[in-house]
């Protein structure tokens, strides 16, 4: 099993884990607001904060599946040399934009949140643990589009011969 495939594998369960908590907690919040009549206070928040996890780590996870909505069109009606052109064109744009969005921004809003001792309302927790999601999911989409570039470079020097 490669790094890649492990990585993935991890994503995968911990996104199925956040999920998990994240339907639970919904259902508590229902549950206490309309069964007992008296509403739980933290889990409005805490939906909130795992819904954020789990849709920036999946845009993660799904970037290295490779399976983002894309229109290829251009790509589908090019030739090989240029269909490689394109995708290390594709791929270098990704890993700048994780780069500089993702992991420089993502690093001084989280770094930013800790030294200001920011902390939610509710759960009373610093809220730069909630923004480190940034910086991991930019972490991994990096590693994700150089292990492409690196397979595309690796596929480009021996083609499969049919």
């Amino acid at each position: 099993m490669t790094l890649r495939n492990r990585i993935e594998k991890i994503l995968e369960w911990v996104l199925v884990f956040f999920m998990s908590v994240l339907v639970i907690d919904v259902l508590w919040q229902v549950t206490s607001r309309y069964v007992m009549n008296s509403p739980s206070n933290f889990t409005d928040e805490l939906a909130g904060y795992l819904l954020i996890w789990v849709g920036v780590l999946g845009t993660a996870y799904v970037a290295g599946k490779r399976e983002h909505l894309a229109i290829d069109l251009l790509i589908q009606r090019s030739s090989p040399a240029r269909k490689f052109k394109l995708e290390m064109i594709i791929s270098i744009l990704v890993i700048l934009f994780s780069i500089a969005v993702f992991i420089i921004g993502g690093t001084w809003l989280s770094y930013t949140r800790f030294y200001l001792d920011v902390k939610s309302s509710a759960l009373g927790m610093p809220l730069g643990i909630v923004y480190l999601v940034l910086p991991i999911s930019g972490i991994l989409i990096a590693y994700f589009d150089i292990d492409n570039i690196m397979n595309q470079i690796k596929e480009n020097r021996n083609p499969k011969t049919n």
